[in-house]
């Protein structure tokens, strides 16, 4: 078991930027894979970022592709979103999510991920 809990978001204006941040705790953190998805109102839960258990290898959707940096410190067992040139669009509740590094597929679907945080709110304002 691993429980994951987000901060870091908040209100900002269009063009700027914000850091969230996943801590973990439980089990060892590199033992997971972890990734970032976002909620909009009325919408589903999007795929945003994934990162391999050892920081590696980095996958991101189209949409935050140069915009947005994944990245993990399995020392301080804590995974990082970066999020520049923020748009209105990229308003949205964003959560952590975590599965064992053993599993296989595409990492961009929320039924791939066993664990999950509670969701912290990013407001990007035009």
């Amino acid at each position: 078991q691993v429980q994951l809990v987000e901060s870091g978001g908040g209100l900002v204006q269009a063009g700027g930027s914000l850091r969230l941040s996943c801590a973990a705790s439980g089990r060892t953190f590199s033992r997971y894979t972890a990734g970032w998805f976002r909620q909009a109102p009325g919408k589903e839960r999007d795929f945003v970022a994934h990162i391999t258990w050892s920081g590696g290898s980095t996958y991101y959707a189209d949409s935050v592709k140069g915009r947005f940096t994944i990245s993990r410190d399995n020392a301080k067992n804590t995974v990082y979103l970066q999020m520049n040139s923020l748009k209105p669009e990229d308003t949205a509740v964003y959560y952590c999510a975590a599965r064992g590094r053993e599993k296989i597929g595409s990492a961009y679907y929320t039924y791939e991920y066993d664990y999950w945080g509670q969701g912290t709110q990013v407001t990007v304002s035009s």
